[in-house]
């Protein structure tokens, strides 16, 4: 289990390397709910997402043999972009696959951070075939969230939100494979158990919820989400370990409502989020999430790379 200890050692490792977030407080969002509403704006983070500070921190604690033989992930987007700008920083060479239909803002971004670019088939098939180049290459796998050292710097985020808002009674993390979730749990009930946390997933990608459902990592037969950031095929044992010990809730959200989220938190707060970013905002606004009036809340808006032309036809 990541403790809080690792938390602070992953936040003098990578703090050269990333930003300190802002948390930027909203007025107009927060009437809408009722309560006292900031965003952590991970959209300003290294590479646009906060996967930049867990995937700095695995690269980071490589020992020389890994390095020299090169590093491999599987991503829709961020977690390449990150591992490729860390290989690139640590001076490590990467390689990423990515679903044949991922985000092409990402994927142009990955190559330029000097990563070699495979893209193969949908998630499924881009799972299977990083797995062969894993085995006959023998590159280390750099996993985008079921890894100690991921959800570690991860949890850095949790330390600056209550560095930041130290009277939090609740913060929504948006929901993937659940890295973030995990360090951000880890973080703020080791310093603050009152507050709760809560994860958001997509309805048509909740892995995470169907996994504490049924008490292991379950594999999603069907992939359907505006939240690319949002869709692994399942996650991982060590991420289910931390959320049953640490989190509060997964919920989830419709697509309608994390697009109408997006626009809300780009038109109100002028932050630019990709439709993941707006998760936490989507189940707060639709009434997924029970609170009470003036509670102070921290949605994460985990990343802001916009597929533009995605957003503008919708769903």
């Amino acid at each position: 289990m990541v403790r809080l200890q690792d938390i602070h050692e992953a936040r003098d490792r990578i703090r050269r390397h990333i930003h300190r977030t802002p948390l930027l407080r909203s007025a107009l969002l927060g009437a809408m709910a009722g309560v006292r509403l900031t965003v952590k704006a991970e959209s300003f983070q290294k590479t646009g997402s906060f996967k930049a500070r867990g995937i700095y921190n695995r690269v980071a604690l490589l020992g020389p043999e890994a390095r020299a033989r090169g590093v491999i992930g599987i991503s829709a987007g961020n977690a390449a972009a990150a591992l490729a700008w860390a290989g690139k920083a640590e001076g490590v060479a990467v390689t990423v696959v990515m679903p044949a239909h991922a985000n092409p803002t990402k994927v142009e971004a990955t190559r330029a951070y000097g990563a070699d670019v495979i893209l193969h088939g949908d998630v499924f098939g881009a799972f299977a075939k990083m797995e062969e180049l894993r085995d006959r290459e023998g590159y280390t796998l750099v996993h985008p969230f079921n890894d100690e050292a991921v959800i570690a710097g991860h949890g850095t985020a949790g330390l600056e939100i209550l560095e930041d808002v130290p009277d939090a009674d609740l913060v929504l993390v948006p929901t993937g494979g659940g890295g973030l979730l995990s360090g951000i749990s880890v973080a703020i009930k080791s310093l603050r158990p009152a507050t709760r946390v809560i994860g958001v997933e997509p309805e048509g990608a909740a892995c995470v919820r169907a996994a504490i459902d049924a008490g292991r990592p379950v594999r999603l037969d069907r992939i359907t989400t505006i939240a690319d950031g949002l869709a692994p095929p399942a996650t991982g044992d060590i991420v289910l370990e931390h959320v049953r010990a640490f989190t509060d809730d997964v919920v989830t959200v419709q697509d309608r409502h994390i697009l109408d989220a997006a626009v809300l938190i780009m038109t109100r707060t002028k932050l630019v989020v990709e439709p993941s970013g707006a998760a936490g905002l989507a189940a707060l606004v639709a009434g997924r999430i029970a609170v009470q009036p003036n509670d102070s809340v921290v949605i994460v808006a985990s990343g802001g790379n916009a597929d533009a032309q995605k957003m503008r036809s919708g769903l």
